[in-house]
């Protein structure tokens, strides 16, 4: 995710950081490149290479415009429902540290009991990280705190698991009554809900069909339109239809980007600095001073 001050109006007008000029820029040329071939053979042959009029391009565009606008909203729907899934993981992540604390045999002496499902609460967040980015790599082989992790289908819930068997253990010890208890069961469905909602927009993509019917509408309509502007514009063409083609294609490709929110592209959600944030919260917590440094923009680019 882009993270910096806003810039000023110069600055932000040639702005490249966070922008989709680096993914659609061969786009933009060659749509600017046929447009100056166009014009340029209808100057020198009109009767065979003859102008249109700019009346339907006009239609096509508002019809394009609007469809843009609704797959970019869809997008954004799903880039923010997983900003508010993370959101909701921390706080249920830090409702569960206090909660614990009811398990302490003193201030500031954390219990073993404790210690672990908080620990654990942080595995959780770790695992659910990699599950949502594949590419982080799979998670430690049996880590030390929840053996037999490496082996599960699901990691995330694995974790969930094995803290609510962590708590119906200290229950049958009578470590917590069920009134205790209850809190602790309520965030563990909390965590849960968080997790299921990101494996539903991990795994449901928008319809295809939307971003085919928008892909050939744009092209055809971009490659198209100097055939209505080369008598009106003349040689001023190219940049009118390179400037149409940047406003499409960009917002085409934002959409892409926010479709998927939990990948390393600049405009995803910075899910690892998330987690992080979650074990700084946990940690501290339990009165540990050596933490794990706050995550930090690299390039204005938090991941």
């Amino acid at each position: 995710m882009i993270v910096r001050e806003r810039p000023g109006a110069v600055r932000l007008f040639f702005a490249r950081q966070g922008s989709v000029v680096q993914r659609i820029w061969p786009q933009v040329l060659c749509v600017a490149l046929v447009s100056t071939a166009i014009v340029a053979a209808h100057r020198l042959a009109p009767g065979r290479v003859p102008a249109a009029s700019p009346a339907p391009f006009t239609l096509i565009g508002i019809a394009l415009s609007i469809f843009l606008g609704f797959r970019n909203s869809a997008s954004y729907d799903r880039w923010w429902e997983g900003r508010r899934l993370w959101g909701q993981l921390l706080q249920a992540a830090r409702d569960i540290a206090r909660q614990t604390m009811i398990l302490d045999e003193a201030p500031g002496r954390p219990s073993p009991e404790r210690r672990r499902i908080v620990g654990l609460v942080i595995l959780f967040a770790r695992t659910l990280l990699r599950r949502m980015r594949p590419q982080e790599g799979p998670p430690p082989p049996d880590p030390a705190e929840l053996p037999g992790l490496a082996r599960a289908g699901n990691p995330p819930d694995f974790v969930l698991g094995a803290i609510a068997a962590e708590i119906a253990g200290l229950q049958r010890s009578g470590r917590l009554t069920d009134v205790q208890a209850l809190p602790l069961h309520e965030s563990l469905v909390r965590l849960s809900s968080a997790q299921a909602g990101c494996e539903r927009i991990l795994t449901t993509p928008l319809p295809f069909a939307y971003t085919l019917l928008m892909h050939r509408t744009a092209y055809v309509f971009c490659f198209a339109l100097p055939f209505g502007l080369a008598d009106a514009l003349g040689w001023a063409t190219p940049f009118a239809t390179a400037f149409v083609a940047y406003n499409f294609f960009g917002v085409d490709a934002l959409s892409e980007e926010l479709e998927e929110p939990f990948g390393l592209l600049p405009n995803d959600l910075p899910i690892e600095a998330l987690a992080t944030t979650v074990e700084i919260n946990l940690r501290e917590a339990l009165g540990e001073t050596d933490l794990p440094p706050w995550p930090q923009p690299v390039n204005c680019v938090l991941i």
